[in-house]
C-alpha cells in the first residue's frame, strides 16, 4: 500500500514536472507580453490558469498510475504510458512557443498536434482502465478550449 501511495505521488510529480517546465516561459511573458495581446471575450482572467494546470497535471498523473498499474495487456499499456510521456513534452513545448517564442500561429499548429495525442491517450486509457480515460476527459475539454483560445489570439494579433 505504501509503495503505491509513493508512485502515484511520483506519477503526480512526474506530470507536474511538465507544467513547472512551461511555467518557466509562460511567468517570463504574462506580464510583458500576453497582457498586451487582443484576447477574445471568452478569455479567462490569468488568475485561473494556474490552478486549472495544477488540477489538471494531478489528474493526469493518477491517470497514469492507475493505467501504469494494469498489466492484463501491456503492449496496450505500455503504448499508451510511452504516448502519454511523449505527450508531457508536447504539453511543455506549447508553452516555449506561445509564451517563450511569442508565436501563437506556430503554438497553434502545436497544440493541435497535443490534442490529437490527449485524444488518443484518452482512448488508449478507457481500453486500459475506465477511471483513468475518464480522468483525462477534463484535460482533453481544457486543451480543446485552448485550442479555440490559442487560435482567436493569433487571429486576433
Amino acid at each position: 500500500m505504501k509503495r503505491n501511495i509513493f508512485l502515484a505521488i511520483i506519477s503526480i510529480l512526474i506530470a507536474q514536472l511538465a507544467g513547472a517546465v512551461g511555467s518557466i516561459f509562460t511567468t517570463a511573458s504574462i506580464q510583458n507580453w500576453y497582457v498586451f495581446l487582443e484576447k477574445p471575450f471568452f478569455a479567462p482572467p490569468n488568475w485561473l490558469f494556474a490552478p486549472a494546470w495544477i488540477t489538471l497535471y494531478t489528474l493526469m498523473g493518477i491517470a497514469a498510475f492507475l493505467a501504469w498499474q494494469k498489466t492484463e495487456n501491456l503492449k496496450l499499456r505500455n503504448c499508451a504510458l510511452n504516448l502519454y510521456g511523449v505527450h508531457l513534452i508536447l504539453n511543455a513545448l506549447w508553452s516555449v512557443i506561445f509564451f517563450g517564442m511569442r508565436n501563437p500561429g506556430l503554438a497553434f499548429i502545436e497544440i493541435v498536434v497535443l490534442w490529437i495525442f490527449i485524444l488518443v491517450i484518452t482512448v488508449k486509457f478507457f481500453r486500459i482502465r475506465k477511471v483513468a480515460g475518464f480522468l483525462f476527459i477534463p484535460y482533453l475539454l481544457w486543451v480543446s478550449f485552448a485550442s479555440v483560445l490559442n487560435l482567436s489570439i493569433w487571429l486576433l494579433n
